[in-house]
Order: C-alpha cells, then structure tokens, then sequence
C-alpha cells in the first residue's frame, strides 16, 4: 500500500525541505497542495498518514479567505480524522488558533530570527535536548490552548512545542530548513535582520555549523515518534541538504 503525507505549503516556490527529504527517504509518498494558490484541501485524510502545515510570512490572525479555510479544516478534518497532524511555525500557530488560542506579537515587537535555546518542560524530556538550540523565524507566537501539553519553552516566545491528544503536534521553529533555504531567506528577508532580537547574517551562519547536526537528530527522533510505522533501528541521522 502507497504510503502518504498531506503537505501544506503557503507559497508558491516554497518546499518541505529536509522534513520532505526524510518522508520520501522513509517511503512516503508527498501530497502537496497550496491552498493560498487556491488548491483545495482534502475532505478527509482517509488517503493519508498524516498532514504537515508549513510556515509562511502570514499570520493566522490575517482575514484572509485560505487563512479561515485551513483553520477550518484544521478543526473539521485534521483533528477529527485521528491521523497525526504536525504544525510548523504557522501551521503551529494556526493549530493553536483552531484550538481557540491566542496569536500575539512580542509586547517590545521583539521576534526570534537565527538559532536560539529553547527547554524541553518534564513531558517534552524524551523529544528535546536540554537545550536545544533551533532556527526560528518569526515575529508571532502562540499560547498554549486549553487541554494542550507543553513540550518546549522558550524566552521571549514562551511556548515553543506542544501536544494536542497524543497525534497533534505545533513547534515554532523549523527544522525543514536546508542550507540552501535558509540562504534565500537571508538574502529575501534580510529586512527581518533589523528587527529587534533578530541575529545578524553571520550569527545564522556560525548556528548552522554549530547546531544543526542537534537539529537534525531532532527530526529523525521527531519523526520516529510521530509515524512510528517509520521508525527503523537502521534509520540514522535524516537526509543532508
């Protein structure tokens, strides 16, 4: 039997990256779909393992028609189908959102762009390192939604990574993030690098050399957890870039 995972993407050039690599790697096939480029979303998730909302320079709190149309399958399909459902960023935020959280903005407009520390609390033990450093790139965060399991903490965005039931999972950071990638956004974004707590161009640079084999080990430890039929003993550290 064909083995597939539901992608959610927000642009039209964006990709899974190395969360896609490692899929693919694991036998999964990639159902892609773009419903701000007004490709339409499943019913149900009969035909898929699982699903994965992406980011994207959006906000969950934006009036826009794909914004109340992925909340609503978030609320209506995702999370009555029973299959895993991974949120990063916004696909996080707009998890929490459909849960009836809070989206907010740093009360000092301050954001997290580049590698910081985050805590794993005593639930998220088995999952993270403690720390952990991850890349963020976000001005936004979210509360944690009634009946939600904190996983992660961080400073200035406090919730970090959470648990809904025990197949709903939200992060803020990304750890889809290639080389290459995180080089277009650098270059793309860099007006985000002037924001208040942001890291400078170099400080991206020298976290990536520094803590991205965490972040990868992260991911096949994340991914082993949340499709377990994955899971190998002969799986190693996920796909490079």
């Amino acid at each position: 039997m064909t083995r597939s995972v539901l992608v959610v993407l927000h642009q039209a050039h964006s990709n899974p990256g190395r969360v896609g690599q490692e899929l693919v790697r694991r036998g999964y096939t990639l159902d892609m779909r773009r419903p701000s480029l007004g490709e339409a979303l499943p019913d149900t998730l009969e035909a898929h393992d699982g699903a994965i909302v992406f980011g994207g320079p959006m906000s969950a709190n934006d009036d826009l028609p794909f914004i109340k149309t992925e909340l609503d399958w978030i609320s209506n399909v995702a999370l009555k189908s029973d299959k895993p459902y991974f949120g990063i960023c916004l696909g996080g935020q707009l998890l929490a959102k459909s849960l009836g959280a809070r989206i907010f903005g740093h009360p000092e407009s301050r954001c997290e762009v580049g590698y910081f520390p985050i805590r794993p609390t005593a639930e998220g033990a088995a999952l993270f390192d403690d720390p952990q450093h991850v890349y963020q790139w976000h001005v936004e965060g979210f509360e944690l939604p009634r009946g939600a399991t904190m996983l992660a903490e961080g400073q200035d965005f406090p919730v970090q990574a959470m648990r809904y039931g025990d197949k709903a999972y939200g992060i803020q950071f990304h750890p889809e993030l290639t080389t290459p990638m995180m080089q277009l956004w650098l270059e793309f974004g860099k007006a985000r690098l002037a924001l208040p707590g942001a890291q400078p161009h170099e400080a991206h640079v020298e976290g990536r050399a520094k803590h991205d084999l965490a972040l990868r080990l992260w991911l096949t430890r994340f991914l082993n957890h949340w499709l377990p039929d994955s899971a190998s003993p002969s799986l190693g550290v996920v796909a490079g870039d």
